[in-house]
């Protein structure tokens, strides 16, 4: 799977049934290329002006990926 087959796919929480948003970018280890963290971009943002409003999502927090969307526990 690719970055940008990851990118096309709404991230959901599995909690509230909350549409987080989308993703822009990926924080990755350094020592092995593994997937740390996905960095999502809150639903309906169009121009970023101001720095903290993205979303680290942790790889561990992700239960599913599907076909069009991605299911992450956030939250209790």
């Amino acid at each position: 799977m690719r970055l940008s087959d990851l990118q096309n796919k709404d991230i959901v929480n599995v909690i509230d049934g909350r549409n987080i948003g989308n993703i822009i970018d990926v924080k990755l280890d350094e020592r092995n290329g593994a997937i740390i963290s996905l960095i999502v971009e809150p639903k309906g943002k169009f121009i970023s002006f101001g720095k903290g409003e993205d979303t680290e999502i942790r790889w561990q927090s992700i239960e599913r990926i599907g076909e069009d969307v991605i299911l992450v526990r956030l939250g209790n």
